[in-house]
């Protein structure tokens, strides 16, 4: 994704990028990380407390596998709050990203617009704020 795209952006879906990923199959943060990384350009330094903050709320579990190559790796999957909360930004995602998509298009009937997009996004801000909000908190920073 070209750098044009700002940050914020970025951070504001990264959780559910994150519970997509783990949708599909049950993962580890590097390998989140770098698939993340290939995909929108946000690296692991983003992801590790994303993936603490999302295990506080409940939304993923982790465990335990033994490797044969060195320590023990920490593996996410998804909860079943983690599930409906996947469900419910995807479906905030797919109207806000019509709704964008109307604008750029420039679609002049507004009804389209406004009959796309979403009332409110509040998954999708809260995750932008927590996101900020823990890589302050991270680096020792006030907000």
């Amino acid at each position: 994704m070209p750098d044009t795209i700002d940050i914020q952006l970025k951070k504001g879906v990264l959780g559910l990028c994150v519970l997509a990923l783990l949708a599909r199959r049950d993962s580890y943060a590097y390998e989140i990380a770098s698939r993340l990384s290939d995909a929108i350009g946000m690296g692991e330094g983003t992801i590790y407390p994303l993936m603490r903050r999302m295990q506080t709320d409940g939304l993923v579990e982790t465990y335990l596998v033994e490797s044969s190559s060195g320590p023990s790796r920490k593996y996410y999957r998804l909860t079943a709050a983690g599930r409906r909360a996947l469900d419910g930004q995807t479906g905030e995602w797919r109207a806000f990203a019509r709704a964008v998509e109307a604008l750029i298009a420039g679609d002049d009937d507004e009804s389209v617009i406004v009959a796309e997009a979403p009332a409110e996004t509040p998954a999708l801000l809260d995750q932008s704020a927590k996101t900020e909000s823990t890589a302050h908190a991270d680096r020792g920073e006030d907000q």
